[in-house]
């Protein structure tokens, strides 16, 4: 299931810095595979907000696959534009977003 814990203050803040994200995660045909799911989860670790994108020769529905990839790694998922998706989750040992309240 996926964390909704962001109001839309939260959601909008998360959304502008992704803006200027490059994708660090790239689905392909295989769609949401273990490998997949464990480089997001260390990404996400790292950066806590990462951009994910689908590529033209996933079978998936892009949405499908990014909601998917979000409830495999228990991060909140903050939006889907196209082929590409923003996921969140807080690292609470060492913390590099301040979200607004």
């Amino acid at each position: 299931m996926i964390k909704n814990t962001l109001n839309g203050k939260q959601k909008s803040f998360l959304r502008s810095m992704g803006m200027t994200l490059d994708p660090v995660v790239n689905m392909g045909k295989e769609g949401v595979t273990p490998t997949v799911v464990q480089a997001a989860q260390e990404a996400i670790k790292k950066r806590e907000l990462i951009k994910v994108r689908v590529l033209q020769n996933c079978f998936e529905e892009p949405k499908d696959a990014i909601t998917t990839l979000a409830e495999r790694c228990n991060a909140d998922l903050v939006q889907i534009i196209g082929r590409n998706g923003l996921l969140f989750r807080r690292n609470f040992d060492k913390p590099k977003i301040e979200l607004p309240k």
